[in-house]
């Protein structure tokens, strides 16, 4: 007996904390934020240290569970509704009464098909995508630095021939096929340092559309795609400042009302001067130099309330000095440095005549500069080879909305002005002064859309623009042999054309068409069509255009490209909004493109047909994509399976054609592509955010053999791009933490961690061979082989 009231004893003993522990009551409600109807079924989950419990809400929403005395932390989840989270220290019995926000009535955070509410279904265009600024800024980032080109990579439909790129290849189309527009001024270069980072100011962007399918008519001059950034209108009435720090660049943006309600003023700078990271980052990287900074500033004037006058400026500018691309030509040269610059300015007026009826006038200048500057090692004179491209330009829209129908017309006139080269020698005995001659061009144009539904299942877009190009003098022109190769022994005679006389002109019609027709209230099919001419392109021997690659206008013997796109897609919609699916296939022939004959160089000819060959190129595809826009998990899926072939057979003479006349791989084509971005919300203190990216490796042209002569070994080459490379995967993360206790204070901050290239993959950007002794061996070039960590800190002040 004594021996069983020890044991009951101690058993009391052992079992009070544990009924102490559990005294606790957590009790409540679970209901729709909106209506405050219960939520049946709801589930309740509780982690305490390692132990994790739970329940269900009843038919009347209600939900009770005994807990231990702590700190527990509540999560609340119903299907359709945005998770609750909360962390309870429990020292008394509680209730709560929880409200769920429905996923439907969230804003949307990820990619989607087109602009507008359910647009995705509904509006008669296909291939056209908007980022979501706000969620673009929470995806991983290379060193800490929000790219836009990058970001893109991850939609279907689009690609790059490596990490270094300088632009996307959109469908089939080479990077100098994209129009591309920052607050409708053209952007020549979009990247900073070769293609390691965009030159998009991201804290100062309002939206980004992508017009990869059906272009609307009030585009031209491009045979690929449009990819539109505008800039967010400053605030009329409060200030704010914002800005960033990071590995790479430091960033601001400030945003001031100047008048209230009437004249507002947006500045953004970013500036990068920590190039001694980049030799962190790789010991490749040792000789390297490079210095970015651009800046924008945007001017906003309401008038009154029909007239808006909007003003703005961008300026880019970068350094990059690297040994490892060699120097000009006769220069001895201790460094090469490579400079650019990017000028534009834009002054709009837009008028509302009416409710419905508006027009909008526009006039814009931008200037793009290349510099090479060579430092000869002996006297330390710098050698310069400077290049120019100037645009100006002025259009107007004439925008008419009705219930069911929106007409616009338009007008436009662009001049061009190239400088495609001038050597300056400065001091330099062994260099002489060269200068090829400038080139001036007019493009004008003139085009009607109309978007009209008519009927609740049919829906047309049809747009027809008309473009005439016009090749203006000072030039010389020359003239060859009938179908033989340009080259000086093949030259006739040339003609001599005065300053503005015309030497040569195109144009046409491009017709544009969408069609949708719904199949139920969330599915649709939609067909389109496109034509589009192309009077400005670059002429480049080199896979990503260097400044030293040669924007050339139309000429006499260079036709502009004319580039036909057929595209049909199938687009779904959850009833909720929350889900999107989209199949789209296209097929895309391009006429007169440019290819270059083998050992071309276009540096300061005066006559670059003489090293080009035009051909055809064809290019098909199909784009499935899935995406989810709404609530804690977001993100999408996508799958691309792609070709694109060139073929350039100018005759029966092997000069003027490629791999024997026959179709051959472009340097960007990538058959097979898969892209993934996830983005996990958890409540206001942290967001993961992962992106996975896989495509495979794109064609290059390999020696089939060496040749031997007088003690040097020369390679042979048989067929261009007959090899590829391996194919190309990589994982990316970041880690968003903010502090929910700045939410109502006038300086909020948080902390961005990325790892770009999280599992260290050596992905092969390009295969080079090096003759050392008696032999010659391939290597492998890989731009980031490693995890690249980088931590961002992000403010705003209000």
């Amino acid at each position: 007996m004594p021996q069983r009231l020890l044991i009951s004893l101690l058993f009391v003993w052992w079992s009070s904390p544990l009924l102490a522990q559990t005294a606790y009551t957590l009790s409540g409600i679970v209901r729709d934020s909106a209506s405050r109807l219960p939520l049946v079924r709801a589930a309740v989950v509780l982690d305490y240290e390692k132990f994790t419990t739970g329940t269900y809400t009843d038919s009347q929403g209600h939900f009770s569970i005994s807990l231990r005395l702590g700190q527990h932390v509540v999560v609340v989840r119903s299907l359709g509704y945005v998770p609750f989270r909360t962390t309870l220290q429990l020292q008394e019995n509680r209730h709560l009464t929880i409200d769920l926000p429905s996923l439907s009535s969230q804003m949307e955070e990820v990619v989607v098909t087109s602009k507008g509410y359910d647009r995705h279904t509904s509006q008669p265009l296909l291939g056209v995508s908007q980022l979501n600024i706000a969620t673009l800024k929470k995806m991983p980032a290379a060193l800490g630095e929000v790219d836009i080109l990058r970001s893109l990579q991850l939609l279907p439909g689009v690609t790059s021939v490596g990490e270094a790129a300088n632009g996307v290849n959109i469908r089939g189309g080479t990077t100098d096929q994209n129009l591309i527009l920052l607050d409708d001024t053209p952007i020549f270069n979009p990247t900073h340092m070769f293609g390691l980072f965009s030159v998009f100011p991201a804290d100062a962007v309002g939206s980004l559309d992508l017009y990869k399918g059906n272009v609307p008519a009030r585009y031209g001059g491009r045979a690929a795609s449009v990819l539109e950034i505008t800039l967010r209108n400053p605030d009329l009435n409060q200030f704010r400042l914002l800005g960033g720090v990071s590995l790479v660049a430091n960033r601001l943006t400030l945003e001031m009302p100047l008048v209230k309600q009437k004249l507002a003023l947006l500045v953004s700078v970013r500036g990068a001067f920590n190039d001694f990271l980049l030799r962190a980052v790789s010991p490749r990287f040792d000789d390297i130099r490079a210095k970015f900074g651009d800046g924008t500033a945007k001017l906003f004037w309401r008038v009154n309330q029909k007239n808006t006058v909007t003003a703005t400026g961008y300026y880019s500018q970068d350094l990059f000095q690297t040994n490892l691309l060699g120097s000009l030509a006769n220069v001895n040269a201790v460094n090469t440095q490579y400079a650019q610059q990017t000028a534009n300015g834009l002054v709009r007026w837009f008028h509302a005549i009416n409710a419905r009826l508006n027009v909008q006038t526009t006039a814009l200048v931008a200037r793009y500069t290349p510099l090479i500057l060579s430092t000869e090692d002996s006297t330390g004179n710098q050698v310069v080879l400077k290049q120019s491209l100037l645009q100006r330009q002025i259009k107007s829209n004439l925008n008419y909305q009705l219930d069911n129908q929106k007409i616009e017309l338009g007008v436009s006139g662009i001049q061009y002005r190239l400088n495609p080269g001038e050597l300056v020698p400065g001091n330099s005995p062994a260099v002489t002064y060269q200068k090829t001659p400038a080139e001036q061009a007019l493009e004008l144009g003139i085009h009607a859309e109309d978007e009209i539904s008519l009927s609740n299942k049919l829906a047309v877009s049809a747009g027809l623009r008309y473009t005439h190009f016009l090749n203006l003098g000072p030039s010389v022109v020359r003239r060859y042999r009938s179908g033989e190769v340009a080259d000086a022994t093949t030259m006739v005679d040339s003609t001599v054309y005065r300053s503005g006389q015309v030497t040569n002109q195109y144009g046409g019609l491009e017709p544009r068409l969408g069609i949708r027709y719904a199949l139920t209230p969330n599915a649709s099919l939609k067909l389109g069509y496109n034509l589009m001419r192309q009077y400005l392109q670059v002429i480049t021997n080199t896979t990503t255009p260097l400044p030293t690659s040669r924007w050339k206008t139309a000429d006499t013997h260079i036709q502009p490209q004319v580039s036909q796109l057929f595209s049909v897609g199938y687009f779904r919609n959850s009833k909720s909004t929350i889900f999107e699916l989209s199949a789209e296939a296209y097929w895309r022939s391009t006429q007169h493109i440019l290819d270059y004959k083998p050992g071309a160089d276009f540096l300061l000819q005066a006559y670059p047909e003489a090293q080009l060959l035009p051909g055809r190129s064809k290019a098909y595809g199909l784009e499935v994509m899935v995406a989810k826009k709404k609530g804690e998990l977001t993100g999408w899926i996508n799958y691309t399976f792609s070709r694109t072939l060139n073929q350039v057979a100018g005759g029966v003479d092997p000069q003027q054609q490629i791999n024997r006349g026959d179709w051959y791989r472009a340097n960007y084509d990538r058959p097979h592509s898969l892209n993934m971005s996830l983005t996990i919300n958890q409540g206001r203190t942290h967001s993961f955010s992962f992106t996975f990216s896989y495509s495979s490796g794109r064609p290059y042209t390999a020696p089939e053999g060496f040749i031997r002569y007088q003690d040097r070994t020369y390679p042979y080459y048989n067929e261009r791009n007959q090899y590829r490379l391996p194919d190309y995967h990589r994982l990316d993360f970041a880690w968003n933490i903010y502090n929910p206790s700045m939410k109502n204070r006038r300086w909020q901050g948080h902390w961005t961690f990325t790892v770009y290239n999280l599992y260290g993959r050596k992905n092969v950007y390009s295969i080079f061979y090096r003759t050392e002794g008696q032999a010659t061996n391939p290597y492998q070039l890989s731009i980031f082989g490693a995890p690249i960590p980088s931590l961002t800190y992000n403010f705003e002040f209000k």
